[in-house]
């Protein structure tokens, strides 16, 4: 192994031991959440062993952190992100987040031209939507009306639905949607309220 990486190696137990501590997680339940073994995991916090890829993926996992984030990895030449569009329903879904599960964030485009009846979908989840460009047709249970750039709706998708463009001109949309329903917010109420 070259110096770089021994050094990236090294910062990979207080990393850990960190992570864990900022969890307020104990070892033995960092053990039962990952089946790594309390000594070894006190071991790779220590750096008596050296992290392998099997110990590694698990504790990301159990971190909610990337790989590269876990062991502080350095960058690797081009940061750009290259998103791979793909066309559903007639509309074009350009991905906006990477991670699997949770919320997802999408760009939508939506063509413009022929008028076409709504057919209401139900299925899991939670969507929140804010118009970038042009006019959007939602309709949502019995409520059929028109969002304009600037607007934002949210909705369980359980609630059957349809949205499309409102008119002969394409619309632009952001989506965040949390297919086991989660929500893209929290609302916090100030301290001291009940």
């Amino acid at each position: 192994m070259d110096e770089d990486m021994d050094r990236t190696l090294d910062t990979v137990g207080p990393r850990l031991r960190a992570l864990r501590k900022a969890r307020d997680a104990t070892l033995a339940e960092l053990s039962a959440q990952t089946g790594i073994s309390v000594s070894t995991l006190s071991r790779l916090e220590s750096g008596a062993r050296k992290p392998t890829l099997e110990l590694l993926l698990p504790l990301a996992k159990a971190h909610g952190v990337t790989l590269d984030d876990l062991v502080g990895a350095p960058p690797t030449g081009d940061p750009r992100i290259h998103l791979r569009p793909v066309t559903r329903h007639g509309m074009v879904h350009l991905p906006l987040t990477r991670r699997p599960g949770g919320i997802q964030a999408f760009k939508l485009i939506i063509p413009g031209g022929a008028r076409r009846e709504p057919d209401l979908q139900v299925h899991e989840g939670y969507d929140w939507m804010y118009v970038l460009n042009g006019n959007l047709r939602v309709v949502l249970g019995e409520h059929d009306f028109v969002m304009r750039p600037g607007e934002a709706a949210e909705f369980d998708t359980r609630t059957p639905h349809w949205f499309g463009s409102a008119d002969d001109k394409p619309v632009e949309l952001l989506s965040l949607f949390g297919s086991q329903g989660e929500r893209a917010h929290l609302r916090a109420k100030p301290k001291g309220r009940s």
